[in-house]
């Protein structure tokens, strides 16, 4: 590590920033997925009814398709050569949940004035024939709402995984890896701060010394001066005595 991050206040205020960003998105992240795993269980659950629903409406419709057969004979050439275009359209949507776009499916039902559909089952088994056609319509709604719902349940899952991944790795990787960097700078400046300070005490204490020793000479040299002073002024004091011839 100390070959990677040079320990400086720049640095430290640097990761300390990365340290709080860090921590804010995975804050973010954690109530995305929150709010994503929210809906995908209400997704689930939607899911998982339409599909029994779809098992009940599938056996009524074919029990109905086999009531109409039954009743009008066999008709399905005569549907065919009856409908001129399609007149039932998906169209799809999307819906935003915390970012992540859902595809919605919706049936669009059109008119087709050229269909002879009203014309087949006149003679017998219109009713029948009717009946089959509306709980096929039902079922067709059905199955294009668990293809929307399977989708999005699809798309979820992904999304939830990648999601978490993020999670996991701010929350163990890089938050941590963040906030050791910032622990080892602070330890490092206030190592650089000691030693900094150790060698001003050492500085002062050689300064010191040096005053002392520079202090104690001058009074040396002061007490000396003052000496040689005192010996000459006892020499021009002295009287010498009277010589008698």
């Amino acid at each position: 590590m100390s070959q990677q991050v040079v320990p400086s206040q720049m640095v430290q205020q640097l990761f300390e920033g990365k340290t709080k960003a860090a921590k804010k998105g995975h804050e973010l992240l954690k109530k995305k997925c929150d709010a994503l795993k929210t809906k995908f269980r209400t997704i689930m659950l939607g899911l998982l009814e339409t599909k029994k629903n779809m098992g009940a409406e599938a056996s009524d419709a074919f029990l109905l398709y086999a009531k109409a057969q039954w009743a009008a004979g066999e008709f399905h050439q005569n549907v065919k050569d009856a409908v001129k275009r399609a007149t039932i359209r998906v169209d799809m949507t999307k819906e935003n949940i915390a970012g992540v776009q859902l595809p919605i499916m919706h049936i669009r039902e059109l008119e087709d004035v050229d269909s002879n559909l009203s014309q087949i089952g006149i003679s017998r088994g219109g009713q029948a024939i009717q009946k089959c056609r509306d709980k096929f319509k039902d079922l067709l709604h059905i199955l294009v709402k668990i293809a929307s719902l399977q989708t999005s349940f699809v798309t979820l899952d992904e999304v939830i995984k990648v999601t978490n991944r993020r999670v996991n790795a701010l929350e163990y990787i890089v938050i941590p890896k963040f906030v050791e960097i910032v622990r080892y700078i602070k330890q490092e400046i206030e190592e650089i701060g000691r030693e900094e300070l150790f060698g001003l005490k050492k500085v002062l204490d050689q300064r010191r010394k040096l005053q002392e020793e520079s202090n104690k000479a001058a009074d040396k040299k002061a007490l000396e001066a003052n000496r040689e002073g005192k010996e000459s002024d006892n020499l021009l004091e002295d009287v010498d005595e009277d010589i008698l011839f």
